[in-house]
């Protein structure tokens, strides 16, 4: 590539970035946003919506090696548009970039990718399912049936998944409402996968088997503009049961939630602002910022009372939209392993 292509690339990116995490507030003039009463097109829906500004394909897992040590892994592709619709070549609108990160108890070891749509650098397809950038991959002939890689600097992953249950629609059928005010998004999970698979670490190669959970979302303006970040659990319980919640931090010191019950045999229930709650009870200095560790969650309606701890907590996501994302183990009413991600602690 020419230094004039990695300039251009680099140019739409930061522009692409600038209307990341911390642009999701900002106005949505001309770009599709979300309705209710959804209507989902599979296989067509795991592909792009170009003529939406930000979607992304989310996994994480939760390992665990033969000699019980626990790992978290983390893969996610991010699309977002400077303008609705795509064109061929480096006329597209489209900029992809990508994360992934493996975490243990130790150590943290991430990396990210930036490419530009219509160039075939990064991308999705349907129908066989792919999701690539660059050599980083997750492909299969459906969603049921998954091969993921990744790598960076400090570790290589090479991974199988197998769904053992349906696709779970969030909020109404699909419809996601993240704001009083009533911003929303398209968000569906594939909750239900077995993994197994290579990590590649500094120490050598090291076998892992566990649990993953893919997001898939995609809207305009997810966020009201009075809203700072997010806290997004995703549990997964001893029982089978599986509990999907969040906080959105409004900068009053307030917050909207929303939450998603998933029975063993993926029936779901629904939850609206103030069902689920969550607060901080340990908090740890983190890449100089103080973050939350340790939190008490709770789901009254369903008997959940938990405490949510992080196996690490350094596992910062120190790129160029700064996040904490790490695997967490739960306590209490309930046991089980999950991820958390916290958004907007700056």
């Amino acid at each position: 590539m020419s230094v004039r292509a990695v300039l251009v690339l680099l140019l739409w990116a930061q522009g692409a970035l600038a209307q990341g995490f911390a642009g999701l507030g900002t106005d949505a003039e001309g770009f599709a946003v979300p309705r209710p009463d959804p209507v989902f097109d599979f296989p067509a829906d795991h592909g792009p919506h170009p003529d939406y500004r930000i979607e992304w394909w989310y996994l994480t897992a939760n390992l665990t090696a033969t000699d019980g040590t626990d790992y978290g892994l983390q893969w996610t592709l991010f699309r977002s548009a400077l303008a609705p619709g795509e064109a061929a070549g480096w006329s597209s609108p489209q900029v992809w970039f990508a994360h992934a990160a493996v975490t243990t108890p130790d150590a943290h070891h991430v990396a990210e990718r930036f490419a530009r749509g219509g160039i075939g650098q990064a991308g999705v397809t349907a129908a066989p399912f792919e999701a690539w950038i660059d050599d980083w991959r997750m492909a299969g002939g459906t969603l049921n049936a998954l091969d993921l890689s990744a790598s960076g600097p400090a570790f290589r992953y090479d991974m199988r998944l197998e769904a053992e249950g349906p696709l779970v629609f969030h909020g109404d059928g699909g419809f996601s409402v993240k704001s009083a005010e009533g911003q929303a998004s398209y968000y569906y999970s594939q909750p239900f996968y077995r993994i197994e698979g290579t990590l590649q670490l500094p120490k050598g190669p090291v076998a892992v088997s566990g649990t993953a959970w893919l997001d898939r979302e995609w809207s305009s303006q997810p966020l009201s503009e009075t809203q700072s970040g997010w806290d997004w659990f995703s549990l997964s319980l001893d029982d089978g049961a599986k509990l999907m919640g969040f906080l959105l931090r409004q900068t009053d010191g307030s917050s909207y939630s929303s939450a998603t019950w998933i029975g063993p045999d993926g029936a779901t229930q629904a939850y609206g602002d103030g069902a689920f709650a969550a607060a901080p009870l340990e908090v740890a200095e983190v890449a100089g910022r103080q973050i939350p560790v340790r939190w008490a969650v709770s789901l009254p309606d369903k008997g959940v009372e938990v405490t949510v701890e992080a196996v690490n907590h350094g596992a910062w996501m120190g790129l160029s939209i700064p996040y904490w994302e790490g695997p967490v183990r739960i306590d209490g009413s309930h046991s089980g392993r999950g991820y958390l991600e916290m958004t907007g602690y700056d």
